[in-house]
């Protein structure tokens, strides 16, 4: 199994950018689909972004098309997630995660796992 660690999140005003990473450990990585969720406080966690195995096929939740991009680069073990255009609804823990089989493309929770610990991504307006 991959194991995931995010970093990127932080403090931006609405209207702001940020870029998420997702650092992945060992030589299975490209193996592997990425998808992106987040939670807001009170919430339940919902799926944000994923990128396929082959990394040419992406999907976004309808939410965040248009303003967020999903992009992986294998040599560099590392998915990233732009976020251009915040708004405050927005602002949640953001988790990168792998499905569990490999070669497995998926955006269902229950196909995906173990997750992280999160990155806070908090914007003010």
């Amino acid at each position: 199994q991959v194991q995931l660690v995010e970093s990127g999140g932080g403090l931006v005003q609405a209207g702001g950018s940020l870029r998420l990473s997702c650092a992945a450990s060992g030589r299975t990585f490209s193996s592997y689909a990425i998808d992106w969720f987040r939670q807001a406080p009170g919430k339940e966690r919902e799926f944000v972004a994923f990128n396929s195995v082959s990394g040419t096929i992406t999907h976004y939740a309808d939410s965040v098309k248009g303003r967020f991009t999903i992009a992986r680069d294998n040599a560099k073990n590392t998915v990233y997630l732009q976020m251009n255009s915040l708004k405050p609804e927005d602002t949640a823990v953001y988790y990168c995660a792998a499905p569990k089989v490999p070669y497995m493309n998926s955006w269902s929770q229950d196909q995906i796992g173990p997750w992280g610990q999160g990155t806070q991504v908090t914007v003010s307006s």
